[in-house]
């Protein structure tokens, strides 16, 4: 791996890192859902359009997907927040927010990444 990607991935790193965690304070259980969801469609999102149609250099999008992105969305506090969570019933909905919700605008990035990166190929 190249140097300049390292960099990138902690420097972009750092700063999905801050960015969930600021959400986090402001949010509690919401701001975990809400960057897991947020996250899903910018991954997607970013695959789509700007990774697969090459239209950043390759560090810059290693930096944007894997540091950003993925510093910002977090596995390990969802799963914390559903076993803190006090119903059964409270838990499953957080669960179908989650995962449903998250495939769902995953998706949505997907097919605006595609749409967009055809309508850049027509001009």
């Amino acid at each position: 791996m190249k140097l300049g990607t390292l960099i990138s991935v902690f420097f972009f790193g750092m700063i999905g890192g801050t960015l969930r965690y600021l959400l986090g304070l402001k949010l509690a259980s919401t701001g975990t859902i809400l960057v897991n969801l947020i996250g899903s469609f910018c991954l997607a999102f970013l695959t789509y359009y700007v990774i697969e149609r090459q239209k950043l250099p390759a560090w810059l999008s290693t930096g944007l997907g894997t540091g950003m992105v993925g510093a910002f969305t977090t596995f390990s506090t969802f799963t914390v927040d559903v076993l803190g969570l006090s119903t059964f019933t409270d838990a499953t909905f957080y669960l179908l927010i989650s995962v449903v919700g998250g495939f769902l605008l995953a998706y949505t990035g997907m097919i605006l990444g595609i749409k967009l990166g055809k309508v850049g190929d027509r001009r």
